[in-house]
């Protein structure tokens, strides 16, 4: 299991100082990052938590998943790995040229 989760559904205005007091329940938690909107800055509504040993993150798991902060239900459970592709604009097939103009 990896120690990497991920935290879902929270509400906007929730700061990594609040998530850190609350996964700190379960066990010592290593990292925790708010995603936030790269123009405005705001809260994107979830998180990713780094728990310092596998147990503490199935302790989390158990404990805060639909856990009510703000309202809202967590949703808390283990981080998938990003995918692997290049990403930005326009696709993956960058290197397929069309042989003939198009018109």
């Amino acid at each position: 299991m990896s120690r990497k989760l991920y935290v879902g559904n929270l509400p906007y205005q929730t700061g990594e100082t609040e998530l850190q007091e609350l996964f700190g329940r379960a066990g010592t938690v290593e990292t925790v990052k708010v995603m936030r909107d790269m123009a405005t800055g705001r809260a994107r509504g979830f998180a990713f938590v780094e728990m310092s040993t596998d147990e503490e993150a199935q302790k989390a798991i158990t404990e805060l998943n639909d856990y009510q902060l703000g309202g809202r239900g967590l949703t808390v459970n283990e981080a998938r790995p990003k995918p692997a592709y290049a990403g930005g604009f326009g696709g993956g097939d960058s290197h397929r040229r069309r042989s003939e103009p198009r018109w």
